[in-house]
């Protein structure tokens, strides 16, 4: 059975929409903050591994917590220009990647969770207008969307647990003006948009006025913990610090019990061109919620400051062997996909053009949301695992590594979530044999009204099961 998107396109419209896009994220264009690279050893209270949001809010709560400590933070290439400058901007306030697979995972803390995640949501928008940061927070909830019939009853069901509320055809296309949209799920309060780039570049101001010390182009090498304190190779520069949080991402991992709990798994992403008032006008969207439809194979969109729409998601490629290569982001086939399907989402846009087209990967494991760990004596805290939705719950995780190293319990500690750690993935071939079986069975699923096969039911009953 086809999907709606399966629906033809004309070739040469998605030929010229893309004729022209820059390859590169929309959130790094342009003007951004540089630090230096360390070239003498140095010797800090608390060194931060990972210049992306999970570092830089560590780095930002550890200063806010020991004002008087020194604190180091490096990147092996620049601030944010990984994961933290190519995602949609979508700051939901789920820490457990949607309330279903956290109601799966862990049921008798599920509405502990979801308090969590409002709160670290709050505080976040609190903490970024009490610093002063230009992010351009929009407070403007989350549209989950029905583009297949079987959807709108998954819609409805969830609505009538409390979870959001229900809108149905009339309803979602006066809201947003596309002839795929069947039904709709508002949740008005637990998502804001940002400018991911912003977000990354401000949260480093921050740290700085803080007092932490930034290094850029420093790639931690290794890790040696048979010293008094943490010896970190860093190129030409030794760090010794008495306490290290790895906030590595996708990136190989410091500590080896680590390298088979994530894989890397590549999304792609359009910008259009800032559209013109009469096109905003065709699509309505006058409140600029977050979009994301109900497949298995999911579409994320939002629009930004400036008129434009960033598309993204449908594809997620893994490939054999688990690298991170720049060679995998520049995918025509893909970005081909992603804009017909643009153009039969929206219809009225068909003369838009795509000022931008972009990829990164993301650390997947296999509950799909973060988990974290102490290691070296307590010494070294980590967290990994995001699987896409770190633009809030980064925050939430900085302050669970920054208690683990404090190791004093706390409710955050406490929860089993922060207790426990997913199923590694298994060693190549077999990651990516499974990784591509569950990828197309997720595709047949869609194309089956969600009946999902022997495979994801397996995967599901033992806890491996995905729902987007």
């Amino acid at each position: 059975m086809d999907t709606v998107f399966d629906a033809p396109v004309d070739p040469a419209l998605v030929k010229r929409s893309l004729a022209g896009s820059a390859f590169g994220s929309v959130w790094l264009d342009g003007e951004r903050p540089e630090y230096p690279t360390l070239t003498r050893p140095v010797s800090c209270d608390l060194l931060v591994v990972g210049g992306g949001y999970a570092g830089l809010w560590t780095a930002l709560h550890a200063a806010q917590r020991h004002p008087d400590r020194r604190i180091v933070l490096i990147d092996a290439h620049r601030i944010g220009w990984a994961a933290s400058g190519r995602n949609g901007g979508f700051v939901e306030a789920s820490l457990t990647h949607g309330r279903e697979n956290g109601k799966t995972r862990w049921p008798n803390e599920i509405e502990q969770l979801d308090a969590m995640g409002l709160e670290n949501l709050d505080g976040m928008e609190a903490e970024l207008s009490r610093l002063g940061l230009d992010v351009q927070w929009q407070r403007t909830g989350m549209l989950a969307v029905a583009t297949e019939p079987h959807q709108v009853g998954w819609l409805e069901e969830s609505a009538a647990e409390g979870d959001g509320t229900f809108l149905d055809e009339c309803a979602i296309r006066a809201e947003v003006h596309s002839p795929t949209f069947l039904a709709g799920l508002l949740h008005a309060n637990t998502c804001a948009i940002v400018h991911p780039g912003k977000l990354a570049f401000e949260l480093a101001r921050a740290c700085t006025d803080a007092g932490v010390v930034i290094y850029e182009h420093t790639n931690a090498r290794a890790l040696d913990s048979g010293t008094a304190s943490i010896q970190v190779d860093a190129g030409p520069a030794t760090i010794s610090a008495k306490q290290v949080v790895l906030a590595t991402n996708v990136f190989r991992h410091l500590l080896r019990r680590n390298r088979f709990h994530t894989v890397p798994v590549y999304d792609y992403v359009l910008a259009t061109e800032p559209l013109t008032e009469a096109q905003v006008q065709s699509i309505g969207w006058r409140n600029r919620q977050g979009i994301g439809d109900s497949a298995n194979q999911f579409h994320y969109y939002r629009m930004t400051e400036d008129d434009r729409i960033v598309f993204g998601g449908y594809d997620a490629v893994y490939h054999f062997g688990r690298r991170v290569d720049p060679a995998y982001e520049d995918r025509d086939e893909t970005y081909r996909r992603l804009a017909a399907h643009f153009f039969i989402t929206f219809p009225q846009l068909a003369g838009v053009r795509f000022s931008h087209r972009w990829a990164g990967a993301i650390d997947t494991n296999t509950r799909f949301c973060a988990h974290w760990g102490l290691a070296r004596e307590g010494r070294v805290a980590y967290v990994n695992g995001f699987t896409g939705l770190g633009v809030g719950a980064a925050r939430f995780a900085s302050d669970v590594c920054l208690d683990l190293l404090e190791g004093v319990p706390t409710p955050r500690t406490q929860l089993e979530m922060v207790r426990t750690k997913p199923l590694p993935f298994p060693p190549e071939p077999f990651a990516s044999a499974g990784i591509q079986a569950t990828k197309w069975s997720l595709d047949r699923a869609d194309h089956a009204a969600g009946h999902r096969n022997v495979l994801l039911r397996t995967l599901d009953a033992l806890g491996l099961g995905f729902d987007s």
